[in-house]
C-alpha cells in the first residue's frame, strides 16, 4: 500500500469513517517526513460523529509500517479549525429560523399593541356615544395609553421593516401634537390689580373678575341698571393667596387620580382641602388691598357718614372665571350674606374653599374641566337688606314656544327661590306685550332677613301680609322691562336674580344665561294620561320634561346621597344643589317644595334629568323602593312600569353630550378612531397618508404581515415559513417552533400538522364547507361601506388578508384576516390543565353597526356556552378560558375552528334578532 494509501486508510480507520467518504470530504492528504508532519485537508463537510461529539484525538506516533510520523499537531489544529467552520456553517443554516423567531416576537408584540389599541379606542367610542360618565382624567389616560402603544407599534414595525417606514415616525409626531393641542384648555391667569371696584368692571375682564361679577360692572356702565356697589377680589388674587400658602401643587396633585364615582372618596378628599384653604394665611398685600377696598366702598356708600364704628354689611360671592358662562356652575360655589367687615377676610377664604366643595369637585370634573381652569375670584357686594327677592326668566326653558317671561318671587331674601327651600309666587309676563297672564300667590309661612349680628335668619310672615301678593303690579312690569333689556342686549334668553329694598328700589345681582329645552317632536305625541296604570299623583311644576321609570330612593339625608343606586328615582323635601352628586345615575328627581326658577331646577336641566318640583306630597305618597314612572311631559306620576310611555325616555343617556368634557373627547377622538386607509392595493395606502392613529396601526399591522412573509418568501423549511394548503381561502402562513409540524414539510395539508391545538382548530375550520359570496339583503348593504357593498370577496381576500400561525407541538397562535374581520386564536394544550388555555379576539367590520352587533351577540353566546369568559366593546370581543384538560382544549379549538367557518360575513344576513336566536341553536345542535 503506498503512503497515501496506507495513510488514508489509517485515518479512516480511527476516524470510524469509510475511505470513499473521507476521500469525498477531504479531498487529498499530503504527507511529509522530518521533524513533523504536515497535512493539507480540502474538505466540504465533518462527519456527523465528529460533529456532534466533538472528541478530541488522539493518535499515534509510529506507523504500523515502524515509519515514525511524530506528533500530529497540525491534524490536531486543522480539526479544532474545522470543526469551528462546521458549527459556523450550521449556525448560520440555523440563523434564518433563528430570526423569523425573533421577528414574530417583534411581531406577537405589535399585534398586542394593535389589540390594545383597537380596545381602547372602542371603549372611548362607547363613552362618546352612549353617554356614560368619565372625567378628564380618563379621556388623558386612555389617549396617553393609545399614543404609547401606536409608538410602540411604529418601533416594532420599524425593527420588523428594517426601517423601511421611517416616515411613520414624523406622522406620529405630527398627529400627537395636534391630539395634545386638542386636549388643552390652560387659561393663563392675567396679571391684574388685587382688587378692583365694580365701577371700572366690563364683560371683557371676566378672566380677571369672572363672568358673575364682570357682568355686574357691565350693566352698571354700559346698561345704567340698578346694581349694587362693591368690588372684585380677582383671580389674579386667589393665585396670589393659594401660591404663598403653596397650596396649588398640592391640591392639584390631590385631585388628579380621584375617582368620581367614589362618593365617600370625593367627601373626604374635599374636607381635606377646604381645611388647608381656611388655615392658610391670606398675604399681607392682599390683606392690605382688600382692606382698603372696603374703606372705599363704605365712603362710596355712605360718603356724608362721620360716625365712628359705622356698621357696613356686604354679600360675599363667587365669581368664579368658568362660572355663569358656558357652565353655568349653579349653587356649586359658596355665597355669605350680611357679612359685617371684620369677617370678611374669613369669607373670602370659605368662598374660595367653596371651590372644592364634593358638589363642586363631581361638576367641574363630569364637566370635562381641569384643576387648573378653576380659578375663583369672589366679589365683594353691599348687602342690600331685601323686602322681596327672587329669579326671571326671561323665556319659560321647557318650553320656550309659550312665548312668556316667569317671575318668581319670596318675601325677604331671595336665597329661598335659587335654594328651593320656600314655595314662591309664580307670575307669567307676555314677551310681547308686557302685559301680566298669572299670578300663583303661595302662603309662604316664613322669610329670610338680615339681623343685627351680621348673619341671616328665618322668620315668620306677619299674619297681615301672609297669602298676599309679594310684587306689585308696578315692580313685576319693571322686573319684565329689565329683564328684557338684559336679553337684548346680551342677545339670549337670560336668569336673573333680583331684590328690591324697603325703599322699594330695584337691584339686579345677577345675570347669566338661561339653558333652553328643545321639545322634540316624539315628545309632542307623548300621551295625556296612559289607562290601566295607577295615578299616585298628579301635581307639580315641571323643571325638565322627559320620562323616568325606576325604584323610589325617598332621601332622609343629603348623607345618603353616596348609597344613590343607578337609575333610582330621587325622592326629596326640597331641592339642593347638591344632587348634582347623583344627576348622572337619577332616571329622575321629585321634590316636594321647589320652583322652576332655582338652581337646582338649571341642574336638572343642564344634566338631562326629568324633573317635577312642587308636589307638596311626593315624600309621603311613595315608598322607599316603590317602583314608579315620571311622566316629567304631564306631571303625572304612575305607580308600577309604564312601558307606553318609556319609549319616548330614550334621551335621558345624552346628559352630557353638550358639555366640554364630550366636546374635548370629540375633538379628540377626531385624530384617534377615522379610518383612511382601507384598501392595502390603494395607492394612497402610504405613511405619508396616515391622518390618525388608527391609520398608522392599520398600517403598520398591513405591512408587519406582509414583512413576516417576505422573511418567509424564498427560504426552505427549515428557515422559512411553512404555507398551508389551500382547501379553504385563507392566505395562511406558519412558523414550526418545534414539534408543530411533520419533518421536511414544505407546503402543510391537514395531515402534515402535528401541534394539539392547531390540528384541532385546522380540523373544525376545514370540516364545514366555506361559504359562496352570496347576494345580502337591502338593508344589509346599506349598513355596508360603499367599497365593501361593490366589491368581490375574492378581491377582498386579495387585499393583504394574509393569516399567520406561530405553533408548537401544544402551542399555537393565529391570527387570521377575513374580509373586514380580524380575530386571533392563542392556545395551549399540554399534560397539565394548570398550563393549558384559550385566548380569543375577535374585531368586526363592513356591515351596519347593529348587524355587528349581532354578529358578535351570536359569538358571546356560543363563547360563553362553551366556558369562555367574554368581554364586548362596541365591535371588539376578548375572552378567555383557562384550566381545562387536554382534550377538552381540543375540542373547543376545534369549534372555535367552526365558527371562524360559520360567522364569515354573519352580519349580512343578520337583519333581525329572531334570527340569531335560530342560528345559535343551529350551531350548538349540529357543531357542538
Amino acid at each position: 500500500m503506498g503512503m497515501k494509501s496506507w495513510g488514508n486508510s489509517w485515518i479512516c480507520s480511527r476516524l470510524e469513517i469509510n475511505p470513499i467518504l473521507a476521500l469525498s470530504a477531504f479531498g487529498m492528504i499530503f504527507f511529509s517526513h522530518g521533524h513533523g508532519t504536515r497535512v493539507l485537508i480540502f474538505g466540504r463537510f465533518l462527519p456527523k460523529k465528529i460533529l456532534l461529539e466533538g472528541e478530541q484525538l488522539k493518535y499515534p506516533t509510529k506507523s504500523p509500517d515502524g515509519i515514525f510520523f511524530g506528533k500530529l499537531s497540525l491534524m490536531s489544529d486543522f480539526f479544532k479549525r474545522f470543526k469551528t467552520r462546521a458549527t459556523r456553517k450550521d449556525e448560520e443554516k440555523r440563523r434564518p429560523k433563528e430570526l423569523l423567531k425573533t421577528k414574530y416576537l417583534l411581531f406577537q408584540d405589535l399585534l398586542r399593541e394593535n389589540n390594545r389599541v383597537l380596545s381602547l379606542m372602542a371603549d372611548m367610542e362607547e363613552k362618546l356615544s352612549e353617554g356614560y360618565l368619565f372625567d378628564r382624567p380618563y379621556i388623558y389616560s386612555n389617549t396617553k395609553a393609545i399614543a404609547d402603544a401606536v409608538s410602540d407599534i411604529i418601533e416594532n414595525l420599524d425593527k420588523l421593516s428594517q426601517g423601511r417606514y421611517k416616515r411613520l415616525f414624523k406622522q406620529y409626531d405630527e398627529i400627537s401634537k395636534a391630539l395634545e393641542a386638542s386636549l388643552s384648555l390652560q387659561k393663563e391667569i392675567p396679571v391684574s390689580d388685587l382688587t378692583i371696584p365694580i365701577a371700572r368692571l366690563k364683560n371683557a375682564m371676566s378672566d380677571i373678575a369672572g363672568l358673575k361679577i364682570a357682568r355686574l360692572g357691565e350693566m352698571k356702565n354700559s346698561l345704567k341698571l340698578p346694581v349694587p356697589e362693591g368690588y372684585s377680589i380677582t383671580a389674579y388674587a386667589s393665585k396670589r393667596f393659594l401660591d404663598h400658602s403653596r397650596l396649588s401643587e398640592k391640591i392639584n396633585e390631590l385631585l388628579k387620580g380621584l375617582d368620581i364615582g367614589n362618593m365617600e372618596e370625593i367627601n373626604e378628599m374635599s374636607r381635606q382641602i377646604q381645611e388647608m384653604v381656611i388655615s392658610a394665611e391670606i398675604p399681607n398685600d392682599l390683606k392690605n388691598a382688600i382692606q382698603q377696598a372696603t374703606d372705599d366702598l363704605k365712603s362710596e356708600i355712605h360718603p356724608f357718614t362721620q360716625t365712628p364704628g359705622h356698621q357696613t354689611t356686604v354679600s360675599v360671592r363667587s365669581s368664579a372665571i368658568l362660572e355663569d358662562g358656558e357652565f353655568s356652575f349653579a349653587g356649586q360655589y359658596a355665597t355669605f350674606l350680611n357679612v359685617p367687615e371684620y369677617l370678611i377676610l374669613r369669607r373670602y377664604k370659605e368662598v374660595v374653599a367653596s371651590l372644592f366643595t364634593p358638589r363642586a369637585i363631581f361638576y367641574y370634573k363630569t364637566k370635562g374641566l381641569s384643576e387648573e381652569e378653576i380659578v375663583m375670584a369672589v366679589g365683594v357686594l353691599r348687602m342690600i337688606d331685601a323686602k322681596t327677592g327672587g329669579v326671571v326668566y326671561t323665556m319659560d326653558p321647557n318650553d320656550p314656544e309659550k312665548d312668556i317671561k316667569i317671575i318668581n318671587a319670596v318675601r325677604g331674601l331671595g336665597k329661598a327661590v335659587v335654594d328651593g327651600s320656600l314655595e314662591p309666587d309664580y307670575y307669567s309676563v307676555s314677551r310681547k306685550t308686557g302685559s301680566i297672564l298669572e299670578k300663583r300667590i303661595t302662603e309662604q309661612p316664613v322669610m329670610l332677613v338680615c339681623n343685627q349680628e351680621g348673619d341671616i335668619e328665618e322668620r315668620i310672615v306677619p299674619d297681615e301680609i301672609k297669602g298676599k301678593q309679594c310684587l306689585t303690579d308696578e315692580q313685576i312690569k319693571a322686573l319684565s322691562d329689565y329683564a328684557s333689556a338684559l336679553e337684548i342686549y346680551y342677545g339670549g334668553p337670560q336668569d336673573i336674580e333680583w331684590a328690591i329694598d324697603h325703599e322699594d328700589h330695584v337691584y339686579i345681582l345677577q345675570s347669566r344665561p338661561l339653558k333652553i329645552i328643545e321639545v322634540e317632536r316624539e315628545a309632542l305625541k307623548v300621551p295625556m294620561r296612559v289607562a290601566g296604570y295607577n295615578v299616585l299623583f298628579e301635581k307639580g311644576v315641571i323643571a325638565c320634561k322627559g320620562i323616568g321609570h325606576g325604584k323610589a330612593f325617598v332621601l332622609k339625608s343629603e348623607a345618603d346621597l353616596k348609597d344613590f343606586p343607578e337609575g333610582a328615582v330621587l325622592v326629596a323635601r326640597h331641592t339642593s344643589t347638591r344632587y348634582v352628586t347623583v344627576m348622572n345615575k337619577a332616571a329622575a328627581i321629585i321634590t316636594d317644595i321647589g320652583g322652576v326658577t332655582g338652581h337646582m331646577a338649571s341642574l336638572s336641566r343642564e344634566y338631562g334629568v326629568p324633573t317635577i318640583l312642587d308636589t307638596e306630597s311626593a315624600t309621603t305618597a311613595i315608598r322607599d323602593g316603590q317602583e314608579i314612572t315620571v311622566d316629567a311631559y304631564n306631571c303625572n306620576v304612575y305607580e308600577g312600569r309604564v312601558s307606553e310611555l318609556l319609549e319616548y325616555s330614550s334621551k335621558k343617556k345624552d346628559a352630557f353630550k353638550d358639555t366640554l368634557l364630550f366636546k374635548k373627547l370629540e375633538e379628540a377622538l377626531k385624530w384617534i378612531i377615522p379610518l383612511h386607509l382601507i384598501d392595502p392595493e390603494d395607492k394612497n395606502f402610504r405613511p405619508e397618508k396616515c391622518k390618525t392613529f388608527h391609520d398608522i396601526t392599520r398600517f403598520a399591522h398591513e405591512k408587519a404581515m406582509t414583512e413576516m412573509f417576505l422573511i418567509g418568501k424564498g427560504q426552505d423549511s427549515s428557515g422559512g415559513t411553512i404555507p398551508l394548503g389551500k382547501e379553504g381561502p385563507l392566505d395562511a402562513h406558519f412558523i414550526d417552533m418545534g414539534g408543530g409540524v411533520k419533518e421536511g414539510v414544505k407546503v402543510a395539508g391537514p395531515e402534515d400538522i402535528i401541534s394539539i391545538p392547531f390540528a384541532a382548530f385546522l380540523k373544525g375550520l376545514l370540516s364545514i364547507p366555506w361559504p359562496e359570496p352570496r347576494p345580502a339583503d337591502v338593508t344589509g348593504l346599506l349598513g355596508m361601506m360603499a367599497t365593501a357593498a361593490t366589491t368581490s370577496e375574492s378581491v377582498l381576500y386579495r387585499s393583504g388578508q394574509l393569516s399567520f400561525a406561530l405553533i408548537a407541538s401544544n402551542y399555537m397562535n393565529f391570527s387570521i384576516r377575513l374580509g373586514y374581520h380580524f380575530s386571533m386564536v392563542e392556545a395551549y394544550a399540554g399534560e397539565n390543565r394548570n398550563d393549558n388555555y384559550i385566548k380569543y379576539f375577535f374585531k368586526g367590520g363592513g356591515a351596519a353597526v347593529d348587524r355587528r352587533l349581532r354578529r358578535l351577540r351570536f359569538i358571546t353566546e356560543i363563547l360563553e356556552r362553551l366556558g369562555f369568559r367574554v368581554t364586548v366593546t362596541e365591535d371588539v370581543l376578548s375572552a378567555a378560558l383557562t384550566k381545562y384538560k387536554q382534550a377538552d382544549i381540543e375540542k373547543k379549538c376545534e369549534i372555535l375552528g367552526k365558527l371562524t367557518v360559520f360567522t364569515k360575513q354573519l352580519d349580512l344576513i343578520m337583519s333581525s334578532d329572531t334570527l340569531i336566536d335560530s342560528r345559535i341553536e343551529e350551531f350548538v345542535k349540529k357543531h357542538f
